[in-house]
């Protein structure tokens, strides 16, 4: 006998959404790491390679952390797991205040252990909503996400504020900052962890039941996930998507101050805070489409706009408007893979282990961006030593319009596992 799923009031899950919100908003501090690039260049000497660095390991090993740190949450539960990411963060921002004047004490605190930290926190929302709201998944998990895209909205502007403009007193403002914002941390995200909690097993919202096409094998295993080919071809989409979004965030500021400096109506941190508006648009924008047209229609249709935003940028590098509209375009696309592709785990291979699944999805992401935009950084260090700017920027955006190609068609071509 078929024994009726445990039911909670329906109401009472929403509050999961807005310490998810709150938490991720902190987190979304990573990308606003190019605002720091100028100050560190001007401060200590460093070449523009040296300056991503940090950014490039944060994303690096808040992979490793999703991954540890799914598996973590699917056995003690979000809460641990997001507390313990809150106080590795703070730890790693204090840190770099201290030993964050050269290359790699930066790397070693802020990218290694502030990437773990964020890594850990990170996946403890995403999880827990998920399993909280199966009827609306694209929908809360862009939510859920929003704020985490969004954050740079805030914290570019602030963080820019609080370094200042003066080069003889970066070497003051820059550790200053970063000890704001640890302790920003301490208290925001340590203090949203603390509202997650797992629904019991088997539970449902009220007059909901999983569609037809779910039954059969629900639930995967990680390793039983990994045998299947859509697994690797969701990791492809990943990879191609993050690698344009990345690219174009970490290059975001450089690009506004080098090539439209004359007539730019923002200042770096200010263009970077509006891409970070779109981008966390985007997040519960195509999350939503995701829910009423199919996640593969909606990643199709993000690459398309991919390509379109990289056109423009390449026609109207030189001028203000165009090349905002053009970061703006990317920033609300590559949004949309935060929130579709932990849907489209939950969708493919259930939301059972949740976290540990989408914790090796999202290896595309951390790998992304620690290769990719180191690679195109180098790129353009050699075409400013060159006096090639132009061509440099020219040779980014094509390869990355390529690129945007190429995940276009695998977006038409993924489907769901056959059911065993």
């Amino acid at each position: 006998m078929q024994v009726a799923a445990p039911q909670v009031t329906t109401g009472n899950r929403w509050r999961f959404v807005f310490a998810a919100l709150v938490m991720q908003l902190c987190l979304g501090v990573l990308y606003s790491w190019a605002v720091f690039r100028g100050p560190l260049a001007q401060a200590y000497g460093w070449p523009k390679t040296d300056t991503i660095a940090p950014y490039r390991y944060s994303l690096l090993f808040f992979t490793f952390a999703m991954i540890a740190g799914g598996y973590w949450q699917d056995r003690k539960g979000p809460r641990v797991v997001g507390t313990a990411g809150g106080l590795m963060l703070t730890l790693g921002c204090l840190l770099a205040a201290w030993m964050g004047n050269t290359p790699w004490g930066l790397v070693a605190s802020y990218g290694v252990v502030g990437g773990l930290g964020m890594g850990l926190a990170y996946v403890t929302p995403i999880a827990t909503c998920i399993k909280w709201f199966p009827d609306k998944r694209g929908l809360i998990v862009g939510l859920a996400v929003m704020g985490f895209g969004s954050g740079s909205l805030i914290f570019a502007p602030l963080l820019e504020s609080m370094i200042g403009h003066d080069p003889a007193r970066f070497a003051e403002t820059i550790p200053r900052t970063f000890l704001i914002m640890a302790c920003m941390f301490f208290v925001f995200v340590i203090g949203a962890a603390q509202f997650y909690r797992v629904p019991p097993a088997g539970w449902r919202p009220q007059g909901w039941a999983p569609p037809a096409a779910a039954s059969g094998k629900i639930d995967f295993t990680p390793g039983e996930m990994l045998r299947t080919w859509q697994v690797w071809a969701m990791w492809a989409l990943y990879f191609l998507g993050s690698s344009v979004g990345l690219t174009a965030i970490g290059e975001s500021t450089p690009l506004v101050q080098e090539m439209a400096k004359a007539g730019a109506l923002l200042s770096g941190g200010a263009a970077l805070g509006l891409m970070s508006l779109c981008n966390g648009l985007g997040r519960l924008g195509w999350g939503t489409i995701s829910d009423r047209v199919g996640r593969n229609r909606a990643l199709a249709a993000m690459f398309t706009i991919y390509i379109v935003a990289l056109l423009a940028l390449l026609r109207g590098a030189a001028t203000f408007a165009p090349l905002q509209a053009g970061l703006c375009l990317v920033g609300l696309c590559f949004g949309g893979f935060l929130a579709i592709l932990p849907a489209l785990t939950a969708d493919y291979f259930g939301p059972k282990n949740l976290g540990a699944n989408y914790g090796m999805v999202f290896s595309a992401y951390g790998l992304s961006g620690f290769f990719v935009p180191g690679y195109f950084a180098s790129i353009m260090e050699a075409a400013r030593q060159s006096g090639a700017l132009a061509e440099g920027y020219n040779t980014v955006y094509h390869t990355l319009a390529v690129m945007a190609g190429v995940g276009f068609l695998l977006a038409l071509l993924v489907r769901r596992p056959r059911s065993t």
